[in-house]
């Protein structure tokens, strides 16, 4: 199914959850990711049971440290 990762198209299995796609990104262990499906922030809890549609619009933010 196709998704859109931070305004890019992307290529996913049917029936993946946003911890599978975080993991095919290698973005699962990262510290201070803050990532949102179709404008609706996900909790990291719910990550591994968040499921994915096609056409859903993921927005992934990392933190990062500077002043």
């Amino acid at each position: 199914m196709k998704l859109t990762v931070n305004d890019e198209s992307k290529d996913v299995r049917e029936g993946a959850n946003l911890h599978e796609l975080l993991i095919d990104l290698d973005m699962s262990e990262r510290k201070g990711l803050a990532v949102a499906v179709n404008q609706t922030v996900i909790p990291a809890a719910n990550w591994s049971t968040q499921p994915l549609s096609s056409g859903d619009q993921i927005l992934i933010i990392q933190a990062t440290q500077g002043g």
